[in-house]
């Protein structure tokens, strides 16, 4: 379970090799397909708005991301009434969307169902505001070692740092709440019985 900036299908596809369910939020720039297309997963093609299939051509690299590339003939789109809108001035409409689609929607599937949602939560409440105080106020935004040994020394002690203060803080609650009740006895004058039944109820 992690944020969006670990969203890609490269990413997916991966864990899902090695049998690990993902919780990973998809990024804003996923869409899945061009809205008003169907895709006809069994023979691999999108179908437009006017019935004209839209057929795999090829797979492509596309700034470091392998992307499906779908392409309608010519003869398709030329005369079209919707033309214009679909494709302005081309002469076939071309359609490029990742050639992770599949683990994609898995994955979506698996972040909106309840367990997903769950996880969600946990990951807000427990994870993302340890990260934050390590970044923002213990000198975390940047680790100025080599290597990943190093770097792992580096976040041990920060660990350890962060979990001090987190028991020192707890231990000053329990002070300031028992220095509390001694503060009641003495200026109420409680019987000593009933002040130890506060701490040992019968």
């Amino acid at each position: 379970m992690t944020d969006t900036g670990y969203s890609s299908g490269e990413n997916y596809a991966f864990l899902e090799g090695k049998g690990i369910k993902s919780f990973i939020p998809p990024h804003g720039t996923y869409k899945g397909g061009p809205k008003g297309f169907i895709l006809v997963e069994k023979d691999n093609y999108w179908l437009c708005p006017q019935g004209k299939k839209v057929t795999f051509r090829k797979q492509k690299l596309e700034k470091g991301t392998l992307k499906d590339l779908y392409f309608t003939r010519r003869s398709d789109c030329k005369g079209c009434p919707i033309k214009v809108q679909c494709i302005g001035n081309s002469h076939e409409k071309r359609i490029s969307v990742t050639a992770y689609r599949k683990e994609y929607e898995r994955n979506i599937e698996r972040v909106n169902s309840p367990q997903g949602r769950y996880m969600k939560g946990k990951r807000q409440s427990t994870v993302e505001p340890v990260f934050g105080i390590l970044t923002q106020f213990m000198g975390l935004g940047k680790i100025n070692t080599k290597g990943l040994s190093q770097a792992n020394k580096c976040m041990y002690l920060s660990a350890i740092a962060y979990n001090l203060k987190k028991y020192l803080k707890f231990t000053q609650k329990r002070v300031k709440s028992g220095a509390g009740i001694v503060y009641r006895y003495f200026s109420l004058k409680i019987d000593p019985y009933r002040l130890k039944n506060w701490f040992y109820p019968l």
